[in-house]
């Protein structure tokens, strides 16, 4: 059976997290420059993230919930039945996520300061700006060959090493802490409560041709399935799978 995957921030530092996370992962796969429009995708990531930087303090915010999980697993040391091999090793990984974190920059200040990134950055978000007669330094890097274009974007990747490794880890113990379960949607909706939640992940089978709407916030949430092909709410019962991850 094919199923679709569905993820759901329920409060607003965990949405500004999923989408860092997306916007890394365009970053890393656009930054091969392999097809003649990737750099487009690359740019874009990279600014709509400098755009994040500059609203929140991601990184203060980020160390804060590192340090959260490192006191959580911190109080299941020496626990029967706890496998502390394992704990031992995932302290270990946030002890070296959380040190990175500290020692590392401002999110995204080498970025701002770069001439180049600075020199195309305004101009880049105008509608069809990336023409080469609106941006002809970005038009000369274009034709520069492609083992620099490459290693222009590992050096830029790199600043934002600290960043990838701490968030990666975050949000891998976190969907960790939710366990997939059956559940039923009557007449197209289910609603449930939270207990202070940060992720709704959904596995939703193909076949129901269906996608959720989700509302909530980290106690409590509901969940209405809409018909793809007509966009109204639908009247079926929906089997599907849910995870609620704290």
């Amino acid at each position: 059976m094919t199923t679709h995957y569905f993820e759901h921030p329920l409060n607003e530092k965990t949405r500004i997290y999923l989408r860092v996370e997306a916007l890394l992962n365009q970053l890393r796969l656009a930054a091969e420059f392999s097809d003649d429009m990737q750099h487009l995708v690359f740019y874009r990531s990279l600014f709509d993230l400098l755009e994040i930087f500059e609203q929140i303090q991601l990184k203060s915010e980020l160390a804060k919930d590192i340090e959260k999980q490192r006191l959580t697993y911190r109080n299941w040391l020496n626990v029967d039945g706890v496998d502390q091999e394992m704990l031992l090793g995932i302290l270990r990984e946030v002890d070296e996520a959380h040190s990175h974190l500290m020692a590392a920059e401002r999110f995204g200040q080498s970025l701002k300061e770069d001439r180049f990134l600075s020199a195309i950055r305004q101009r880049f978000n105008l509608p069809g700006g990336s023409c080469c007669f609106d941006l002809p330094a970005l038009h000369h890097w274009l034709h520069l060959p492609i083992n620099q274009k490459q290693a222009d974007a590992n050096k830029w990747l790199g600043s934002l090493f600290p960043l990838a490794k701490a968030l990666k880890l975050w949000l891998r113990l976190t969907r960790e802490t939710g366990h997939f379960r059956a559940y039923n949607a009557p007449a197209g909706f289910y609603q449930s409560d939270a207990d202070e939640a940060n992720i709704l992940r959904l596995e939703i089978p193909m076949e129901f041709g269906v996608y959720p709407m989700i509302s909530g916030h980290k106690n409590r949430f509901a969940i209405k399935f809409i018909e793809f092909a007509s966009g109204q709410a639908s009247t079926a019962n929906i089997e599907f799978k849910l995870a609620v991850c704290c």
